[in-house]
């Protein structure tokens, strides 16, 4: 039987990955801050990585899949990794500095993949600049959508934990 606290911790994601599907702004999207999540929530790590990546990969099934999903799930796995962290003391500073540092992540590494992948720049220095610089009104929705998902996830959570008893930590989390 699933507890409520994990049933929570999952319908939150669950709802996030959802709104992938909903007309947004580019890159103003959930992805970031529900890895985030996950590894501040979920004790099992195998956990923290499965149940959000399974959750982007369905989402990804509906939207489609490209040639930089590799770069995409690599940041992905690794904002995860960052959660871990942020699990030892989930304050709004850290999990604002996660937010930031996961965007930065998700920035390097995709557009890394688009130069690499896409055949859309030069493979040289001036290429690879040209990329990231093409990349930056992307980074900036990037940042701004993790940093609104964020606060919507752990602050329900910490909602939930503070108000309602059945939500508290209980044995299964650390």
């Amino acid at each position: 039987m699933i507890q409520p606290r994990m049933a929570l911790i999952v319908g939150l994601i669950a709802v996030a990955v959802l709104t992938r599907l909903l007309p947004h702004p580019p890159n103003f999207v959930p992805i970031a801050a529900i890895a985030l999540f996950g590894g501040a929530y979920f004790a099992d790590k195998t956990s923290a990585f499965l149940v959000p990546l399974i959750a982007l990969l369905v989402s990804d099934a509906v939207l489609g899949f490209h040639s930089t999903l590799a770069f995409v799930y690599l940041a992905f796995a690794l904002t995860v990794a960052i959660g871990f962290w942020v699990r030892r003391n989930r304050s709004g500073l850290r999990i604002f500095s996660a937010a930031l540092l996961s965007s930065v992540l998700f920035y390097l590494l995709t557009n890394l993949g688009v130069w690499l992948v896409e055949g859309l720049y030069p493979k040289d220095g001036a290429g690879l600049v040209s990329c990231y610089m093409a990349g930056i009104p992307f980074f900036a929705m990037t940042v701004l959508g993790t940093l609104f998902y964020a606060t919507l996830l752990f602050g329900t959570m910490g909602f939930a934990e503070r108000y309602i008893p059945i939500f508290r930590e209980q044995s299964i989390l650390t």
